[in-house]
């Protein structure tokens, strides 16, 4: 895992509740997975996770108010438009709510001619999917927040707000549904992640069929000691800029 390619190996992470991963592996497959009742419907991962990742968010939350206040003025100097930026992702049980950012982008990007001439070539699904290409609507200040993740500091409220994790599956937005097929069920079972295998295994790098995979496995194999040991590799990767823009 220290190269960049971590080793997953779901069957192990059903045993022992530790997850190495890798997305590269061909014999990576959540089929592999015995059927089982998902350790996401018990009372551990409703109550015990909930509450510790309420305190921890909250904790973090403070400390990193005065980060937050100076990321905010930096926005508003260089760009104009808003701090924050909502959008839309799927939550559990396919219920729709707002993601919460720092804004990354350019106000109303969407709309400048070169935004749309581009968009219509399809590389707006490669821009969501691959930070490490160049976004023509990201700000310079976008940039350094997306390289260092520091953009995510605001889905801190999305987690006190139950609305996400600290660890879990990616969150998506509803045009990437299709891309989940028959694993959609087992996605919608968890509540989405401010970090997750996806980001330890190499985020940007890794693309959509294997991403679901590990998001499915993530799901079916749950245990508060994946989830130790996938917070334990996020800082690691975003400090090593693994798969970021």
């Amino acid at each position: 895992m220290n190269d960049g390619n971590p080793r997953v190996v779901c069957e192990e992470a059903i045993a022992v509740g530790v997850m190495y991963a890798s997305p590269l592996d061909p014999e990576f497959s959540v089929e592999r997975i015995p059927n089982r009742i998902m350790p996401v419907h018990s009372w551990q991962y409703r109550y015990i996770k909930r509450a510790i990742e309420f305190i921890l968010a909250l904790i973090l939350f403070m400390l990193l108010a005065i980060p937050g206040f100076l990321i905010a003025a930096a926005i508003l100097l260089t760009s104009p438009g808003p701090v924050f930026y909502r959008e839309e992702r799927v939550g559990r049980g396919g219920y729709p709510f707002r993601i919460w950012k720092f804004r990354s982008m350019y106000w109303n990007a969407e709309r400048h001619r070169w935004v749309r001439e581009t968009a219509q070539t399809g590389r707006r699904v490669e821009w969501r999917m691959r930070k490490d290409l160049e976004d023509p609507r990201v700000t310079r200040v976008g940039r350094f927040l997306r390289r260092w993740s520091l953009d995510e500091i605001p889905q801190l409220l999305n987690v006190l707000r139950g609305e996400m994790s600290l660890v879990g599956p990616r969150p998506i937005v509803e045009s990437e549904i299709p891309h989940y097929g028959d694993q959609l069920s087992i996605y919608l079972a968890a509540n989405p992640g401010v970090s997750g295998l996806w980001q330890i295994s190499g985020r940007s790098n890794v693309g959509y069929r294997l991403r679901a995979e590990m998001d499915a496995c993530y799901v079916q194999s749950w245990s508060l000691g994946l989830d130790l040991y996938i917070a334990l590799r996020t800082v690691p990767a975003v400090v090593g800029r693994v798969g970021a823009g």
